[in-house]
């Protein structure tokens, strides 16, 4: 039989074991890395670099590499997919590089290409080859939107599946047509951004109170290809609510369902909806505020997938 103190002895010996293998497993774990699938940032209005003639930006001051990292910091937020605002002029994504140099890891870049310009297919081959860039984002506002059907961006599909680029792109009401490239280009990698609700559709007064769900269920039908996966971000601008934001709680489960969490990228698209959220908000909105989401999927969500879409290392 053993005494008192040999039982004792050995009961703080196993303890301190389980104690030890515990936090042996709590070091293993690894830490989640939190990747911001889209970000806009720009400077001041100046001739070094202009903006494009009438552009009106998101937010009444520029939103530069100073203000946004102390935010990140913050928030838990490791790395940011820079998309180049509309508001500058042409192609120009020299100052978004500027945030890849100064702050190595934490930046990467989705550039912005002319799609009325097809001598612009020579370029794609070498694309990369750029500082910082991973890929292209294209928006179909109203004045691209016929691009999509009259030929004008036909010659770009092939030359970016052949690129191997990935191609973010935003439309009001047209995700349906993306069926057709994606068909026709498995190759090509294809990212639905805000979860194909384009400016053109989200709740504002006069604008019809279904065209966010349909253009959900746009967004859910391409799940059906391989190559096309989606951004659920700039969720704040599609909500009538406050935080945290319950009546995108079934759009955002739609997509997750259609897609899967290594297809679903988080987002924020922060300077669309400033005031609506901090940016630990839009953080903790998906890591404590969708319960049907397990602890991996937030891992894929939040970060891992889109580093693996983008081939960002």
């Amino acid at each position: 039989m053993p005494s008192r103190r040999s039982f004792l002895t050995g009961t703080a010996a196993t303890g301190a074991a389980l104690a030890t293998q515990h936090m042996a497993s709590v070091v293993a774990q690894p830490k989640r890395v939190i990747v911001d699938s889209q970000v806009h940032l720009w400077t001041a209005n100046t001739q070094e670099r202009p903006w494009l003639p009438g552009a009106k930006p998101q937010l009444p001051e520029p939103f530069t590499i100073e203000r946004v990292v102390p935010l990140m910091d913050e928030a838990g937020v490791d790395r940011i997919v820079i998309v180049p605002p509309a508001t500058i002029e042409g192609e120009r994504v020299d100052y978004a590089q500027q945030a890849v140099k100064r702050h190595p890891g934490r930046f990467a870049i989705m550039a912005r290409i002319d799609l009325d310009k097809p001598d612009r297919a020579a370029r794609l081959a070498t694309w990369r080859e750029q500082s910082g860039v991973l890929g292209v984002r294209l928006n179909f506002g109203s004045d691209e939107a016929a691009w999509l059907t009259d030929g004008t961006a036909d010659w770009f599909w092939p030359a970016a599946e052949k690129a191997r680029l990935p191609v973010m792109f935003l439309t009001s009401g047209q995700t349906s047509l993306f069926a057709r490239i994606a068909a026709r280009h498995p190759q090509l990698t294809l990212i639905i951004d805000h979860m194909g609700v384009g400016a053109g559709l989200r709740p504002r007064a006069g604008v019809r109170s279904d065209l966010v769900s349909e253009a959900i269920a746009q967004s859910a039908a391409l799940a059906k290809y391989p190559n096309v996966s989606v951004k659920l971000s700039s969720v704040p601008l599609i909500s009538t609510e406050p935080y945290p934001f319950r009546d995108v709680t079934p759009h955002i489960h739609r997509l997750f369902d259609a897609y899967g969490p290594q297809r679903c990228y988080w987002g924020t698209d922060i300077t669309n909806s400033f005031a609506r959220a901090t940016y630990r908000q839009r953080v903790t909105h998906f890591t404590e505020e969708l319960p049907f989401l397990t602890e991996s999927d937030k891992d894929w969500i939040m970060g891992r997938s889109i580093l693996a879409r983008l081939r960002w290392t």
